[in-house]
């Protein structure tokens, strides 16, 4: 005799069903409504509902102005899908498409909590990225990359950088000493390619342009090798062109 299967129920959490229930009802007053409003519309107790909306505003979904409750920045960025996710896919494309309109190896970084961050490379068999050889980290002073993010800094970002990086020749091309680093660094002008030859890896050469991340720093570059160094000024501009024929589509908002 068959036995009839029977369909297990969801697991569903009800604190999620509830944080739901409460940004729909934010959401249908354009002009915000307060707690008590809010809890009742849906059917929550009031403490409850203070926990939730403080819960919602600590991470972006809602924002308390004049004693209400509207939508914040982070529904938005669900709404058209702007999540880190998308924002870095849509950073990879670019990385691509340049590397494809410069023909080199293109690399993009942020500083960001007191770091240097390499986000994303975009390279090919013919044109490979430069092998890892130290932590990118901590060899900032040598590459083109991390010179012109420090570039970036303020006075004090930058000396605790150092500090706790110390300048240390790489290569006999290397900045050799703190002092030269940073007269180096002070001497650039706000968009001025930062150019390097030889001072991360012998056999290569890079030059790196800043790029607007919001209020991170952040900063493009590309390399070459050594036998084909006539390439690295030419690329660097074709990158230029390139980064401000997107600037007003992509605007590198970077939250990642």
């Amino acid at each position: 005799m068959a036995t009839a299967t029977r369909t297990a129920a969801p697991t569903l959490i009800g604190s999620v069903q509830r944080a739901l229930r409460l940004l729909e009802s934010a959401g249908s007053h354009p002009d915000g409504a307060p707690a008590k409003q809010l809890a009742r519309e849906a059917g929550l107790p009031l403490p409850t509902a203070y926990h939730l909306l403080r819960t919602l505003a600590h991470e972006g979904y809602l924002r308390r102005e004049k004693g209400v409750f509207v939508l914040g920045d982070a529904v938005q960025r669900l709404a058209h899908g702007d999540g880190p996710q998308n924002r870095r896919s849509k950073i990879t494309e670019s990385l691509v498409r340049w590397h494809d309109a410069t023909g080199v190896p293109v690399y993009f970084a942020i500083y960001d909590d007191g770091e240097i961050d390499l986000v994303s490379v975009a390279d090919s068999p013919a044109a490979p990225a430069v092998a890892d050889g130290a932590d990118i980290r901590e060899t900032g002073h040598a590459h083109a990359l991390g010179q012109c993010l420090l570039s970036r800094l303020d006075a004090e970002s930058r000396h605790d950088h150092l500090d706790r990086y110390p300048v240390r020749p790489l290569t006999p091309y290397s900045v050799p000493d703190r002092g030269t680093l940073l007269e180096r660094l002070g001497s650039l002008g706000p968009a001025e390619p930062v150019v390097e030859r030889q001072e991360y890896r012998l056999g290569t050469v890079s030059a790196a342009v800043p790029i607007e991340a919001g209020a991170t720093a952040g900063a493009v570059a590309i390399s070459v090798p050594l036998h084909q160094q006539e390439r690295l000024l030419p690329a660097i501009e074709r990158l230029r062109i390139e980064m401000a024929s997107l600037a007003s589509s992509l605007a590198f908002s970077i939250s990642i």
